[in-house]
């Protein structure tokens, strides 16, 4: 009798129940790799995860809502499974999220400008001449 228990395994549905994401969620997260280290086939050709599956799952949810891509959360996940703890690679990825927010908030308040300029000039009924040559005058000036 050997003295290494051998964890018990999850099926697909399982790990989709105690996740809250879809069966459809995790089979792409496994074709794309995320998951590749966590997941085997057994005979029956069911997907099996160990339960370490769900604390990847649990990262990868939270990575995402704090705006990372799939492929910024493999680039981490990459870090983690090559040994490594990823916090460096996280926290430069979210300066650079925080980069791409302000110039995002930038191009934002650049075009509110311009939409409350263009609404304080606004025309209910421009002049007849000018509709025939355009579809809205007003925004086409």
């Amino acid at each position: 009798m050997s003295n290494t228990a051998i964890a018990p395994s999850l099926k697909i549905g399982e790990v989709a129940s105690q996740s809250g994401l879809s069966v459809k969620t995790i089979r792409y997260y496994e074709e794309i790799g995320l998951l590749a280290p966590i997941v085997t086939r057994a005979e029956s050709g069911y997907r099996m995860f160990t339960h370490q599956v769900l604390h990847r799952l649990a990262f990868i949810k939270r990575a995402q809502s704090l705006g990372l891509s799939l492929s910024e959360i493999q680039e981490i996940l990459g870090v983690y499974d090559s040994g490594n703890l990823p916090c460096d690679s996280v926290k430069e990825h979210l300066v650079n999220k925080i980069e791409d927010i302000d110039r995002e908030i930038t191009d934002l308040e650049t075009l509110k400008s311009k939409l409350l300029s263009l609404l304080s000039h606004w025309q209910a009924k421009p002049p007849l001449a000018r509709i025939t040559q355009t579809i809205c005058p007003n925004i086409q000036q």
